[in-house]
């Protein structure tokens, strides 16, 4: 191998001035290939189309997705028993996901809690009294019929 006259040091991360990129030009012109979507992406995607489907002799657009789960949910209600087996854990996870929700809901303050309390007492007094009227309008309807069948 015969040794060129350089002024510069040739090797790792030093390569010959004549392969060197120019000032301005990139080492990728075309840029980065956008390549394929990933498995997310195209279920996410297919999920979301939308089609055209006829629910009680009407037609209606739906996406693939709500179509799909309701059609799960009647195989299930109709006794398939793998249908079942694929709602319950979704069934589960639904409500796990419901009761996190829950346990980070802001707790009441005083002033809340005194409201909820003014609310409640208010409506039970309400059924009540809505009650106790229904009971005496059907005992005034009974009296009625007891003095009917007597005056016969």
């Amino acid at each position: 191998m015969t040794k060129r006259n350089r002024d510069y040091e040739v090797g790792y991360g030093k390569p010959p001035v004549v392969t060197r990129f120019k000032p301005g030009q990139s080492g990728n012109p075309k840029g980065r290939s956008k390549g394929i979507k990933n498995l997310t992406t195209l279920v996410r995607d297919a999920l979301r189309e939308t089609v055209v489907i006829t629910e009680n002799g009407e037609r209606r657009t739906s996406n693939k997705l709500e179509v799909a789960i309701k059609q799960q949910i009647n195989k299930a209600a109709a006794g398939d028993h793998k249908a079942m087996t694929l709602l319950v854990p979704l069934i589960q996870a639904m409500e796990a996901s419901e009761e996190a929700a829950a346990a980070q809901a802001p707790a009441l303050g005083e002033a809340d809690r005194q409201v909820m309390d003014s609310l409640s007492a208010r409506f039970r007094q309400r059924a009540l009294a809505d009650l106790a009227k229904a009971a005496g309008e059907a005992g005034s309807e009974e009296n009625k019929e007891a003095d009917h069948d007597d005056a016969k």
